[in-house]
């Protein structure tokens, strides 16, 4: 009797405990198929990693919806994992984004009740997927010109992939198309202590930032790092000259160029950085003149000028001393030895019909100094017949001394370079 007591028992412990066991198979269902998943994933299998993760959603969803095993840290853990690489692998926002808001909240109960660190493969990775489906949506809203959105998704993939240096330098590229240039200038700022492997490209678009905030004290700021971090980087070193001249700080850099010189008198690179300062200030003037109409000014300005593309030309000179077939100071001496030619030209062009005699002097004049521009303007040519600038200075010099043919036969040397580009 007794034992047929416990046969009985035996029985119904079978029959009420098989309901559990099928749910609980619905979770290893679960964890199998994804766990396949991710093996095809990694193979690169694409029809097969499809239908495994797809399994692997309607076992989880089964496993979620049953009282015995819904709130196991386990079924929280795969239900993230899974519902994030679903969203990860789903194209279109608008049926994605809520796949992702599933995957947010069971990452968020799997972490407080998975107290024991069990599941912690899926929790990770969930995190990459989550982070991996917001950085592909930005891209997605970045191509559609919806820059805010993108924004928003690189933000938001930094909260699963933290310091992720692509998330954060799109998430600054689409802030600042965005004109979210705050927003864009906290981006680019996380990168400065990271080795992002385009530090100096992010100093350059930082400086660009802040000129865009009006603020052109920090601008110069992060240029003059700029340039102490990554001292033979030409374009860092003319955006903080360009910043120096605008907030009135130029002689300051100067000082400082020149100081250096002193210590390396054969460093090329730093009698260049003084030409371009002497140069681009004598470019400033070129703006001050055209508003300028009191006849004293006006002559204190155009001979500032003049003195400063001087003072370029002979860094220039300096440079070419140390290397005479360094191309920037080769194309700037060029620049700066035509300018004052184009100058005298213009005004020549001014003068009255009656002033035959002058005009004929300034024209002469001018010839001359496009002649003494003209050595430089070929050689820069040849040292980089690609390059676009110095096709278009040598033809500045023909059209100066008026051999029209000439000019015409460069311009379709520039056309052709300009159609490969």
């Amino acid at each position: 009797m007794k034992i047929r007591i416990l046969f009985v028992s035996a029985g119904l412990a079978t029959l009420f405990v098989a309901p559990v066991f099928a749910q609980k198979g619905e979770l290893s269902n679960a964890k199998s198929a994804f766990e396949t998943y991710d093996a095809l994933r990694t193979a690169n299998n694409g029809p097969l990693v499809k239908s495994s993760l797809s399994k692997a959603k309607i076992a989880i969803d089964k496993a979620s919806q049953n009282d015995k095993t819904s709130t196991l840290p386990e079924t929280y853990a795969l239900k993230a994992a899974i519902y994030a690489h679903t969203a990860m692998a789903d194209t279109i926002e608008s049926t994605s984004a809520p796949i992702f808001g599933a995957a947010e909240e069971a990452l968020i109960k799997a972490k407080e009740l998975d107290t024991k660190k069990e599941n912690e493969k899926f929790l990770t990775s969930a995190e990459a997927a989550l982070a991996q489906s917001r950085l592909n949506a930005g891209v997605s809203f970045y191509r559609d010109k919806k820059y805010d959105d993108a924004y928003k998704a690189f933000d938001l993939a930094q909260k699963y992939a933290p310091g992720d240096t692509s998330s954060i330098y799109y998430a600054g590229i689409s802030a600042a198309a965005a004109k979210n240039y705050k927003g864009a200038i906290d981006q680019y700022k996380k990168l400065l202590p990271t080795n992002f492997s385009e530090k100096d490209k992010v100093y350059l678009d930082l400086s660009s930032l802040y000129l865009s905030e009006k603020d052109t004290t920090n601008a110069l700021s992060i240029a003059a790092e700029a340039v102490q971090k990554f001292p033979a980087n030409t374009e860092l070193r003319k955006r903080e000259i360009e910043i120096s001249l605008q907030t009135g700080k130029v002689q300051e850099v100067l000082n400082k160029i020149l100081a250096a010189i002193n210590n390396d008198p054969k460093n090329k690179t730093l009698y260049l950085y003084a030409g371009l300062t002497y140069s681009q200030a004598a470019d400033v003037n070129t703006t001050k003149i055209a508003k300028t109409k009191d006849a004293a000014t006006l002559a204190l300005l155009q001979k500032d000028k003049a003195d400063n593309y001087t003072k370029a030309a002979d860094m220039y000179k300096k440079a070419i001393e140390v290397d005479p077939n360094y191309f920037d100071a080769v194309l700037n001496i060029g620049y700066v030895t035509l300018n004052p030619a184009i100058d005298t030209y213009n005004a020549a062009q001014q003068l009255p019909a009656a002033k035959q005699k002058e005009y004929d002097a300034a024209l002469a004049k001018s010839k001359a100094q496009f002649d003494a521009a003209r050595p430089y303007l070929e050689k820069a040519t040849e040292l980089q017949p690609g390059s676009v600038d110095a096709w278009r200075n040598l033809k500045t010099y023909y059209i100066g001394v008026q051999n029209v043919p000439k000019a015409n036969e460069i311009q379709k040397k520039i056309d052709e370079l300009e159609s490969k580009k």
